[in-house]
């Protein structure tokens, strides 16, 4: 099973000691309760939704049961704090791009490139996060919509911003930045689903030419990329 990778979504595991030790509760139960949520995630990747449950996780956390419901009420408690750090995650990594903008087609970039580098250095959560955790059903559908209309909402404000500095640039519906959201987290998706080893970074240059040429027009935006 591929592990995740530490430090991206979640901390790195350490060993807990055995025994008599100086470490208190609150540390010892913040770790196990990462270890936990880094444990669903892991299964929900490889395995899908519907096969994990608690007794899995602490199998795979290696923390008793007890430890468990000391850090959740429930499976769906540890989906929704699993879910909840990927999302924060991602949109503390595209409020920091993003805040270096000064123009529209930075911004786009800056909006796309970070979205799919976050995702692009942990494969496993992403698949799990935007693929597996579909199958949760409505609960899922409302935490999703929820956490897209955030991202949508931090680029509306950043665009905002720009086109304080920028009165040439025109304004654009809310719903405008919610529908690059949704195409750019489908786009992400599928490829995730598709490919085993997914070269997310490869949707940078199709998806800011389309997102760049959607408002300013082809022939303007030709050329006008920024890649590294």
């Amino acid at each position: 099973m591929t592990a995740i990778r530490p430090g991206v979504f979640f901390a790195p595991r350490t060993e807990l000691p055995r025994g008599r030790h100086a470490l208190d509760r609150e540390t010892v139960r913040a770790e196990q309760r990462e270890r936990l949520m880094a444990a669903y995630t892991e299964l929900v990747a490889h395995h899908g939704y519907a096969s994990v449950t608690v007794t899995s996780v602490v199998a795979h956390a290696a923390v008793s049961r007890e430890a468990f419901y000391a850090a959740f009420d429930d499976l769906a408690g540890c989906a929704d704090a699993a879910y909840e750090r990927f999302i924060a995650v991602l949109l503390g990594e595209l409020a920091l791009a993003i805040g270096r903008a000064t123009d529209w087609h930075a911004l786009v970039e800056a909006a796309i490139r970070a979205y799919l580098e976050t995702l692009q250095a942990d494969p496993v959560v992403a698949r799990a996060m935007q693929v597996e955790m579909d199958a949760a059903g409505k609960p899922a559908r409302v935490r999703r919509r929820t956490a897209l209309k955030q991202m949508a909402d931090v680029l509306a404000a950043r665009h905002a911003e720009v086109r304080r500095g920028d009165p040439s640039l025109g304004p654009l519906p809310d719903e405008a930045f919610l529908g690059y959201v949704y195409a750019m987290r489908q786009l992400a998706s599928d490829l995730l689903e598709d490919d085993p080893e997914p070269d997310l970074l490869a949707l940078v240059e199709p998806t800011v030419r389309w997102v760049a040429a959607g408002v300013n027009g082809a022939a303007r935006t030709e050329g006008s990329l920024r890649t590294k």
